[in-house]
């Protein structure tokens, strides 16, 4: 399995910006299909974002449709989730997902994804 590392969380203002990144272990990160998670205090861990394998598709949950973009460099082992307007219930610890081959039908459960980095803070003051 791949492992993953996520980094870029950090306390923002609201309104600000942030890009988080998560770099893959193995020269086969373009066979994952890779996603964002997140997990705010006291609730349970939430889809943000999807990404195919070659970058050909996206797709985000509502409360992040038009401020998240989620992008992803395979040559890099790379997947990032760039974050604007953010907003205090943006808050939590952001997770990146990968998927072994092709899950785009199955990309808003957890359960698809075999794979989880460790998670980086992301803090919005209002």
């Amino acid at each position: 399995q791949v492992q993953l590392a996520e980094s870029g969380g950090r306390f923002v203002q609201a309104g600000g910006s942030l890009r988080l990144s998560c770099i893959g272990s193995q020269r086969s990160f373009s066979a994952y299909t890779m996603a964002w998670f997140r997990q705010a205090p006291g609730k349970e861990r939430e889809f943000v974002a999807a990404i195919t394998r070659i970058g050909s598709s996206t797709d985000y949950a509502d409360s992040v449709a038009g401020r998240f973009t989620i992008s992803r460099d395979n040559e890099k082992r790379t997947v990032y989730l760039q974050m604007n307007n953010l907003q205090s219930t943006d808050t939590g610890v952001y997770f990146c997902a990968a998927a072994a081959a092709d899950q785009w039908a199955v990309r808003y459960s957890q359960s698809t994804y075999t794979s989880w980095g460790q998670g980086t803070q992301v803090t919005v003051s209002s």
